[in-house]
């Protein structure tokens, strides 16, 4: 049995092409040093590959700032706007995914969106009918190249055209229809430049097999591949699906000729049932996606092997990968320092995942010290991880439908809470965090190492506060928040102040472009132990005569955004982390706090990629969970909630359903699309879309804002919205926010000057 991987992290073991990258954005070095570090990167993970027997590697997986991109890139999918601009390829390439701005140049970033299930975001690609279709190996050559002087076995790893034309977006009356054609004759040139760089294995990667498909999907699928496949030549393709199972399209896949096929066995929930009524092609490998890709827990080689059996016993010639790309999870834990040797022991991050394919390859095969790897892995197993909580099972239990629902019912709550608060129309508002500048990370790590005091440290986190709050007042925003200088990241923050979670040093992982995360880890029962926000947010509230909003996590961001157990339902620690964040909604209260902001970013994130699962699996617990949050206010007290770059409009009823009394969206990197699916659904909360894009650095003008404004109030009442940026402002810097800021009052001024 030989192994391989879909693809691999990018951003360095210790975030070298992150920190490459922000230094390309600011001219600090040319492309050439950035170009270099990118292949001392790659350099590293062919090594890792080399040292556990990996039998064929990714090529073309790498990327500087996303692989969706690279496709539109290297197939000419770039808006004439940009084509325009007269800048180099590398620099169009980024002016598409963050937007530029100088004296001669002002173009906005497309769109962002999450990729499929996860927390990684891609930059959508679009489509006018002007775009100039034609093959460009613009980055892919030197890939190849490199692979070949370092004479790899390795597959050119390829984002697939059914998946790229389900994924642009289509924009001036034109559809799929104006793009197939085209698109699949580059794609063939593509094949013949991988054959004249004497590339022998192509493999494309089509996720968008697991979501539902119609019959035209599955049509333009098999004509696309009809097409590839006719004229591979001495080629070997294949086809890499993750993040579910093809039930919808299993037998035309298996029935194309394809080479190999990657199948998930972790979220296809049918991938087994399928193989077993309808079999698999004897001249095909199975590439079996077994090896988690999306979280850091060690595999079980019992289930791993016994799966891989009743494989081989259906006649099946298998290979072993992981479910999906490497991308999602964390390069190593031997950056970890001060994790417990039994901690690590449970621990899988991408290099330990390519140990654990390299291992059950040997128990596999028969190969020597495959006994001790057997046996290593059954005694880790053999003991349970974590003891039960019999108090927290039995408050769980005890929930009933009271504990779920806050009266009075929405429309006479926010009628109270209007007389209460005395806001404006058009009351405006940031989403929660102001910039983390090289001071505020320098007073944080002073603190962690040891250089300044406990004291010292607060006191300088409330000095920034206090002038945070000076600088809004001083822009006449309307509701305050206090910027969140104390906190390293929205999620981690609770997770170090809740019990039942671990974290690292080193776990990070990118959300997008030189943006990295470091997800803490659940690994116990979760619970509060003390108020976690009710200091600060009482503090801040207290110095000034504007209300400041507490700011929050929602439950089930904080599970999205974390690495999950995997031996404990996802409703019952979502349901955990509800009921903490209960009590703390409580606190902020009782604190005196009257705006409450329940952030639920990622709410859309873990919901089933087909339609037919979504309530029973996702949205009948995930939705509860946020209302058992904030049941138990008062009814002056608002509740905001915040979502961002996820297609939110196919859910817009159960949004409504959370009975937040605001909520803000990400809105302007997306054209606004979200107000269509809001008044079509005649949405009842108040609700802020955002009028400009935070991760650009472009400052938007009073002008711009206005006409965003009139395209909002256009189709929503205008009595219920807010104004705001589209999401937190932590990664701008300081000067473009208060520009951005100041724009963004002159212009709800000039809104409520018409409208009142």
């Amino acid at each position: 049995m030989l192994n391989t991987i879909i693809g691999y992290p990018r951003i360095g073991g210790k975030r070298e092409l992150k920190f490459a990258l922000e230094k390309y954005f600011k001219h600090e070095i040319p492309a050439e040093e950035l170009k270099s570090v990118a292949a001392q990167i790659r350099k590293q993970h062919y090594g890792y590959f080399a040292e556990q027997n990996i039998d064929l590697v990714p090529c073309g997986d790498f990327s500087f700032y996303d692989n969706l991109l690279d496709t539109a890139l290297q197939f000419g999918i770039i808006p004439e706007r940009y084509v325009k601009s007269g800048l180099n390829d590398l620099d169009t390439y980024f002016a598409m995914a963050r937007g530029v701005q100088t004296d001669s140049v002002d173009l906005k970033a497309l769109p962002m969106k999450k990729w499929f299930n996860t927390n990684y975001h891609y930059i959508e690609p679009e489509f006018d009918g002007k775009n100039v279709v034609k093959f460009n190996p613009v980055f892919l050559s030197g890939l190849i190249d490199e692979a070949n002087e370092l004479k790899l076995n390795y597959k050119v790893a390829q984002t697939g055209p059914f998946t790229l034309l389900k994924l642009v977006k289509y924009v001036a009356g034109t559809s799929v229809n104006d793009l197939r054609d085209a698109l699949v004759s580059e794609y063939v040139e593509f094949l013949d430049f991988c054959r004249s760089k004497n590339a022998s294995f192509v493999s494309f990667a089509e996720p968008s097999l697991v979501k539902d498909l119609t019959a035209e999907d599955k049509q333009l699928f098999v004509e696309i591949y009809r097409k590839l496949l006719s004229v591979k030549g001495n080629l070997k393709i294949g086809l890499d699906t993750y993040f579910g199972d093809i039930r919808d399209i299993y037998n035309e896949v298996t029935s194309l000729g394809f080479d190999a096929i990657s199948l998930d066995f972790r979220e296809g929930r049918k991938t087994f049932d399928l193989i077993r009524a309808n079999g698999f092609p004897k001249d095909t490998v199975l590439v079996a996606g077994l090896i988690n890709g999306k979280n850091i827990w060690r595999s079980n080689y019992d289930t791993v092997i016994k799966a891989l059996d009743e494989l081989k016993s259906l006649g099946i010639n298998c290979a072993l990968g992981c479910s999906c790309s490497l991308l999602h999870v964390p390069e190593s834990t031997e950056f970890e320092t001060k994790l417990s040797a039994k901690i690590l022991s449970y621990l899988s991050f991408a290099r330990q995942k390519l140990a654990e394919l390299n291992e059950i390859k040997a128990i596999v095969n028969g190969d020597s010290g495959a006994d001790k790897f057997l046996a290593d892995n059954r005694a880790l197993f053999s003991v349970k991880r974590v003891e039960d909580d019999a108090a927290l099972d039995a408050k769980i239990a005890s929930l009933t439908e009271a504990d779920f629902t806050r009266l009075p019912e929405r429309t006479e709550r926010l009628r109270i809470q209007h007389d209460v608060l005395g806001l404006p129309l058009f009351p405006t508002t940031t989403i929660g965090s102001f910039p983390q500048t090289a001071q505020i990370r320098a007073l944080r790590r002073d603190f962690k190492n040891g250089a300044i005091t406990r004291q010292a440290y607060e006191d300088g986190i409330a000095a920034l506060t206090v002038d945070c709050l000076r600088l809004q007042e001083e822009l006449g925003l309307d509701v305050l928040v206090h910027g969140e200088f104390e906190r390293n990241d929205m999620v981690e923050y609770f997770g170090e102040k809740l019990d039942g979670y671990i974290f690292t040093q080193n776990g990070w992982v990118q959300s997008y472009g030189s943006r990295c995360v470091k997800p803490p880890v659940i690994w116990g029962n979760v619970t509060r132990k003390e108020a976690m926000t009710v200091k600060m947010s009482a503090f801040a509230n207290s110095k000034s005569d504007k209300d400041v909003k507490g700011m929050l996590t929602g439950p089930v961001t904080i599970f999205n955004w974390s690495f999950p157990r995997e031996d404990l339902p996802v409703k019952t620690s979502i349901q955990q982390l509800a009921l903490a964040l209960r009590d703390e909604v409580l606190d902020l209260e009782k604190a005196g706090i009257r705006i409450i902001q329940i952030d639920e970013a990622a709410l859309k994130e873990k919901l089933p990629l087909r339609r037919s699962d979504w309530e029973s699996e996702y949205l009948d617990f995930a939705i509860p969970a946020f209302r058992l949050v904030h049941s138990g206010v008062k009814p002056e007290t608002q509740i905001h909630t915040h979502m961002c770059y996820s297609e939110f409009n196919e859910i817009i009823p159960w949004i409504d359903a959370m009975d937040a009394d605001v909520i803000t969206f990400e809105a302007s990197r997306s054209d606004f699309a979200v107000l269509d699916a809001l008044k079509a659904n005649n949405f009842k909360t108040e609700v802020g879309p955002g009028v400009y894009d935070i991760h650009s650095p472009r400052v938007p003008s009073v002008d711009e804002i206005v006409n965003a404004l009139k395209l909002i109030v256009s189709r929503e009442d205008y009595h219920k919205v807010w104004v705001n940026p589209d999401c937190g402002l932590k990664t701008r810097g300081n000067e473009e926010t208060k520009k951005s800021l100041q724009n963004l009052v002159e212009a709800a001024k000039i809104l409520r000057s018409q409208y009142n």
